[in-house]
């Protein structure tokens, strides 16, 4: 999302339409809120979209839900939906960053999530609740997110045409257009009820390459943890290529350094801007 008040400011019916055909993403939420939610419990969904996780949590058992949406045409599908289904789930129309809580909370859902925690708005949604809620800890679904970025060369011509622009992968699929030079490194990780929230998204990592190459994008891994141990259910977001700015050629063996630093919520042009890649320690030097 853009910041409140843009006409941006809002994800169409067309796209929220689009995540329930994502079977990862469903099939997930689904596990855990059947396993989180239990009768009698108390359910705030934040940023509900069409209402798909209400209804999963009306199915679980609980004994109130209330979903709150922004966008108007999609808090209308939402009701309807929802009414359709026979669902008893309190629909509001608000922004979820300005809704007051309830006050016993026994579940908060909220899935206001991009890959890179990039323009949409879970860290300041999750944050205006903690900030408004006094009632009892609740658990919170997605209950923590883990950040990772890998760097890669990106086949980036179409038909003989070179572009280089941020693309979306599904991680499940194999990916000819790129070829991994190093593995992936966790630069963030944090849980929503921890009580401190990160106010940016910065890595600053050093990877040994195992593949030499044109070094000219990163790519971007978000993997949401729904439920805790001992077992997890675990949300892989597609994956985010991102281009650098100005490519480095690397070898095997090579020491690199990435780093970059913008704020939760920020468009993906920020991160862009903000990404820079330099060889520390040439293989070919020693």
């Amino acid at each position: 999302m853009h910041h409140k008040g843009s006409p941006a400011d809002v994800i169409p019916l067309q796209y929220h339409a689009q995540m329930l055909l994502d079977d990862r993403r469903m099939g997930a939420f689904q596990a855990a809120i059947a396993r989180v939610v239990r009768p009698g419990m108390h359910v705030l969904e934040l940023g509900a979209g069409t209402g798909v996780l209400a209804h999963f949590a009306v199915v679980a058992g609980a004994s109130s839900v209330i979903a709150v949406e922004r966008e108007l045409s999609v808090y209308q599908a939402a009701s309807r939906a929802l009414d359709a289904h026979g669902d008893d789930v309190t629909v509001v129309h608000a922004d979820a960053r300005a809704f007051t809580p309830p006050p016993v909370v026994d579940v908060v859902v909220c899935e206001m999530l991009h890959v890179g925690l990039l323009r949409e708005r879970q860290v300041e949604v999750v944050g205006a609740f903690l900030s408004s809620y006094a009632g009892p800890p609740p658990v919170f679904l997605p209950c923590a997110t883990i950040q990772a970025v890998q760097p890669v060369s990106q086949d980036f011509t179409f038909y003989g045409y070179t572009v280089a622009a941020p693309l979306f992968q599904d991680p499940s699929a194999a990916q000819p257009r790129t070829v991994a030079l190093a593995p992936p490194s966790i630069f963030q990780s944090f849980f929503y009820g921890a009580g401190s929230l990160p106010s940016s998204c910065a890595a600053d990592v050093r990877f040994e390459v195992e593949r030499g190459g044109i070094l000219n994008a990163v790519r971007m891994i978000t993997k949401n943890l729904l439920t805790e141990e001992p077992t997890p259910v675990e949300w892989l977001m597609n994956y985010l290529v991102v281009p650098l700015p100005k490519p480095v050629e690397v070898d095997a063996g090579d020491t690199v350094r990435i780093s970059f630093a913008y704020r939760p919520g920020d468009e993906i042009p920020e991160l862009m801007s903000a990404l820079h890649a330099e060889v520390l320690s040439p293989a070919r030097a020693g």
